[in-house]
């Protein structure tokens, strides 16, 4: 009876033992498949979730289309047209006379802006006065020698000679005439060579405004390297803006622009662009690009703030979000996508700039994605007090 008892309790033990292994059994391969679904979740940012309260303080804007957003916006600075500026220097050592003209004065090409009376342009007159009495000289001796040569009077050697004299003589008379040219005398003109005063007039290459000037009359001044007064012709400025690297693409010479100024901030501007520059500035990723912009009635300044608007080729309707949607962070740009009705998570999106406020999206995000508009800086916060992170 006893051994009948006892079988029956290892018989129940073994039972009991079997029932409990099989029991733990789909415990422990359900917690075996567990690690490689966490790890596949793992490389994914972590959601943040909003309770009620959180979620009024922000607000959630959907990506949609804008037609608008087929330009490129920039700003730069208002500057001189370098390619219609003349900067006056003195040709040679003298003194300042005549002074006709001052800051903001409108001149015309070749009006005269000063005489300058020198002692280097008195030597070159004096030069050129000597080689007409030379040649004069000259031409009678070739003609007597010619005369007598055919009277059989004079040699051959003699004529040759009185040729060569009198080629001389024509020649230096022609080198004075270009170095009083160079000083601005007329020596072909219909006064006397005697009546030239060493006294040169100083004009103006080009027709525009005196920006600059640094003499006086009556003044003494060199030939320096620095000039003593400036034209500038502001019927057209130049713009230099800062193109992000990413929109040079995009650009070409030629393309048209519109420019405003906070100055005038209901007028535009025509512009287009004349230059891009061949550098990019490797702590802005930018490069320059110069605008040219006609001025008319010389309202823009150098020195004036403008912004740009560049359309695009052939543009299209766009993404585009809010730019306090976006944020840079280790130079990737980011903005929270609402995942569920209290979830949001952040992903990587690429954009270029837009215009009034907003970006537009290239890459990372597509129509009817709803991003955070206002609140990123909370959003950022609950990120980082997460315990995912």
């Amino acid at each position: 009876m006893i051994t009948t008892c006892s079988r029956a309790l290892v018989a129940l033990s073994l039972a009991a033992a079997t029932s409990g292994c099989g029991g733990t059994t789909p415990s422990t391969a359900v917690s075996a498949a567990a690690p490689p679904e966490a790890k596949a979740s793992s490389n994914d940012p972590a959601a943040v979730h909003l309770t009620a309260s959180q979620l009024a303080r922000v607000r959630v804007e959907e990506i949609a289309a804008d037609a608008s957003a087929g330009s490129i916006k920039a700003t730069g600075t208002v500057e001189f047209n370098a390619d219609r500026m003349a900067k006056i220097l003195p040709p040679v050592s003298g003194q300042v006379q005549s002074l006709a003209v001052k800051v903001g004065d409108a001149v015309r090409k070749n009006d005269v802006l000063f005489v300058l009376s020198s002692r280097e342009v008195a030597a070159a007159v004096a030069d050129h006065l000597t080689s007409h009495k030379d040649l004069e000289l000259a031409e009678k001796t070739f003609a007597m020698t010619q005369d007598l040569y055919e009277h059989q009077a004079a040699s051959r050697i003699a004529l040759q000679q009185s040729e060569s004299e009198l080629a001389k003589a024509k020649s230096k008379v022609t080198q004075t005439e270009e170095v009083l040219e160079v000083l601005g005398l007329d020596p072909g003109s219909q006064e006397e060579p005697a009546r030239l005063q060493p006294r040169i007039p100083v004009r103006t290459p080009i027709s525009g405004t005196v920006i600059e000037r640094t003499v006086t009359n009556g003044q003494f001044v060199g030939p320096e390297a620095s000039p003593i007064m400036t034209v500038a012709d502001l019927s057209n400025v130049w713009v230099q803006a800062d193109i992000f690297e990413r929109d040079l693409r995009y650009i070409s010479i030629g393309q048209r622009a519109d420019m405003t100024t906070t100055a005038f901030p209901s007028d535009r501007f025509k512009a287009q662009v004349s230059l891009i520059g061949s550098v990019v500035d490797p702590q802005t990723r930018t490069a320059k690009v110069r605008f040219l912009v006609a001025n008319p009635g010389v309202r823009l300044k150098p020195g004036m703030f403008a912004s740009i608007s560049l359309y695009l080729p052939n543009a299209t309707e766009s993404l585009t979000v809010p730019a306090n949607a976006v944020f840079v962070e280790n130079g990737r740009t980011f903005a929270y996508v609402q995942t569920g009705p209290e979830d949001f998570v952040r992903r990587q999106i690429e954009t270029v700039p837009g215009g009034s406020g907003r970006v537009r999206v290239v890459r990372g995000a597509k129509a009817g994605d709803r991003v955070i508009g206002d609140g990123v800086l909370l959003m950022r916060q609950l990120e980082a007090d997460s315990p995912s992170r």
